[in-house]
């Protein structure tokens, strides 16, 4: 693995709370229905696997997922609970497509305080942008030098916090991790 997800694992489990921003796996074309309905590759398919694997391994499994409605973002999602279990409760939000960065805090606003880990799937630039607005500028540097770049298909930003969801403003999250599929291989 590129990265060792062991500290990474570590590193998040010092906080209380733990967000997770990914982007959706690597998609096809658009087909006659439009963006909305991409599907992903079988590259995609291949990411969302290696990503999914990694974080259960590293016993970062989600408490509860927040996904785009759009058909890419919501089979990324299904192919990652295949290793995830029954754990996560999924909720689709169309909002996530093209409601940009405020959709995410949004959804953040309505999380409960006992979900202590929280996954949303979305789209770039929404979820590059939104990273780099909740990373607290005492995080690694390198780490959000990173965000800056923007985020490749299936990445996930790792933040941790001590305090709930609902609680989190712009700047507030220590940035753990930033994952590309390599590093989960």
């Amino acid at each position: 693995m590129g990265v060792n997800l062991s500290k990474v694992s570590k590193k998040a489990g010092k906080y209380q709370y733990q967000l997770m921003i990914m982007r959706h796996a690597n998609a096809k074309g658009a087909g006659p229905e439009g963006d909305i309905s991409r599907e992903i590759s079988d590259k995609g398919l291949k990411q969302a696997k290696k990503v999914g694997k990694a974080l259960a391994v590293a016993s970062l499994i989600p408490d509860q997922i927040i996904c785009s409605g759009a058909t890419r973002a919501r089979q990324t999602t299904e192919r990652m609970l295949k290793y995830f279990g029954d754990k996560p409760k999924v909720e689709m939000r169309q909002s996530l497509y093209a409601g940009g960065m405020q959709s995410i805090l949004d959804e953040m606003s309505h999380v409960r305080a006992k979900t202590r880990r929280l996954m949303i799937v979305g789209h770039e630039p929404t979820v590059s942008v939104t990273s780099q607005w909740l990373a607290n500028p005492e995080s690694d540097p390198a780490l959000l030098n990173i965000l800056n770049l923007g985020l490749s298909t299936a990445s996930v930003v790792i933040f941790g916090s001590d305090r709930p969801f609902d609680q989190w403003q712009v700047r507030d999250g220590i940035l753990v991790a930033v994952l590309t599929p390599k590093d989960c291989e």
